[in-house]
């Protein structure tokens, strides 16, 4: 049954806004959500950071448009709400509306039943991204329904911080239960921290105030060549999947710690068979991102849940282009959604990040170039041979996606690379030098099985220390140890 997008007819008659209020100028996840309707000849409006940055020289983007004067404080979204109205009425109808980070799409779904006049957003029930963006909740969540999580302790004081770092097996994972609540600018305190000792995890917790939300720790498990994955999905009502696909960190930036550099299209039915029962338990609608770590013994662990598009979302596109933007944009506007036909063992390419891993001394995967078939004999079914050769080849090409550079629209990957060279003459030689002591520390860990690793005592000094082996299972992983 021959069933693509290039085949289904694709109505663009509903303009579409992207949010972002995360402050990033390089989230290439927005610029590919810009291109990805714009070239099915959607009218894009994008309400970003001023200038919009390098996504706003796209070709396929209508408007830029700023967000809510003076940032957002995300428990209180009336900001948002006279922002997006402001926006629906110079667009002057309804428009899709889809939000790129975690701040944005747990924002909108506080005021979405006000927003339901002006906009079309998938219909998630009991405040459904903070929840699941809620790394306490979501651990809970997964005990619920049998996913499997790095083990967490949510300590209800220091002296219990200290105690659960110890019991875990240091080096441990803390996590800030709400992550988009942190202060900005606060010294110390990020998303997600390695944690070596008793003592820096009692710390930690003493700052539970100052971060806004609750601390856990969690089992660390070092990463490995093929450890970290990722599962894309869009999903209609009841948790039903429209589009979804499974992938391989190939390379992330910082090595082995960060957001994916170089990802691989890789069906993984483990991957799949959790993220897939877990929306549907959920009865997910809208767009989903999951971080997965796979440990020693094989078992693929789920360290984070995003609810929105994944910035390699790109990545999750058929043979005839569609991915989960596309999928979520045409569920909203009333469209059959076609199924999808191909795409795996694609590629995708961060450009900027893959060149700082690369130049941190990795070296990029190497495309698998498929076995040519024997020469073709003289004749008239040697140039219909060669033609299906050549096209070939044309299709492995294709399996190459890039986050900024795209023929049809170079001012993007332009201005980021301007920018990007910009900023690296004032920071190019601490790359070049490698990260601070702290970051080296972190880096080895990653790379690397506690073993034979001496372990504080709870009370924190370093006296307490004890040298011996920390068994396999004593592992835990990392979410991303970077701020997304």
């Amino acid at each position: 049954m021959k069933d693509t997008v290039a085949m289904h007819a694709f109505a663009n008659h509903v303009p579409a806004v992207v949010l972002r209020l995360d402050r990033n100028p390089f989230h290439h996840g927005t610029l590919g959500a810009v291109r990805s309707l714009g070239r099915k000849g959607v009218e894009v409006h994008a309400v970003v950071e001023a200038g919009g940055g390098p996504m706003g020289r796209s070709r396929y983007l209508r408007a830029v448009h700023p967000g809510p004067v003076g940032g957002l404080d995300p428990e209180t979204p009336e900001a948002l709400l006279e922002c997006l109205n402001g926006v629906s009425e110079l667009i002057g109808r309804p428009a899709v509306l889809i939000a790129m980070d975690d701040l944005s799409a747990i924002a909108v779904s506080r005021v979405a039943p006000k927003l339901r006049e002006r906009f079309r957003i998938p219909h998630q029930p009991d405040n459904l991204p903070a929840r699941v963006a809620d790394k306490a909740e979501l651990s809970r969540l997964c005990a619920r329904w049998d996913v499997p999580h790095p083990e967490t302790v949510v300590p209800a004081s220091g002296a219990e911080a200290a105690e659960a770092a110890w019991r875990l097996g240091l080096p441990v994972v803390a996590k800030w239960s709400r992550p988009w609540l942190l202060p900005s600018g606060a010294d110390g305190l990020r998303s997600t921290t390695l944690v070596h000792t008793t003592a820096e995890a009692r710390r930690l917790y003493e700052r539970s105030a100052e971060a806004g939300s609750r601390l856990l720790l969690q089992r660390f498990l070092p990463a490995g060549p093929d450890t970290d994955w990722f599962f894309h999905g869009a999903f209609t009502r009841g948790g039903h999947p429209l589009l979804a696909g499974s992938g391989r960190k190939e390379l992330s930036w910082p090595v082995r710690t960060g957001l994916t550099a170089v990802g691989r299209w890789l069906p993984d039915p483990a991957v799949e068979e959790a993220a897939l029962r877990l929306a549907e338990r959920l009865g997910y609608q809208g767009i989903l991102d999951l971080d997965f770590r796979r440990d020693e013994r094989g078992v693929f662990r789920l360290v984070d849940f995003n609810p929105r598009p994944g910035a390699q979302f790109r990545l999750f596109a058929d043979t005839a282009g569609l991915d989960v933007v596309q999928a979520m944009y045409l569920d909203l506007t009333g469209q059959r959604v076609p199924q999808p036909a191909g795409g795996a063992g694609r590629v995708f390419v961060a450009e900027n990040y893959a060149l700082l891993a690369a130049v941190r001394g990795r070296s990029l995967p190497r495309r698998r170039p498929a076995a040519d078939p024997a020469p073709p004999k003289p004749g008239p079914a040697a140039e219909e041979r060669g033609q299906v050769v050549e096209r070939a080849r044309a299709a492995e090409r294709a399996q190459v996606e890039a986050a900024w550079f795209a023929s049809d629209d170079l001012r993007p990957f332009l201005a980021m690379l301007a920018a990007f060279l910009g900023r690296g003459a004032a920071k190019g030689a601490r790359v070049l030098r490698g990260v601070p002591a702290q970051g080296r520390r972190t880096a080895r860990a990653v790379v690397r099985a506690p073993r034979q690793r001496g372990r504080e005592q709870p009370g924190g000094t370093s006296g307490g220390t004890v040298s011996r082996p920390v068994p396999p299972e004593a592992s835990a992983e990392p979410d991303e140890l970077v701020t997304r």
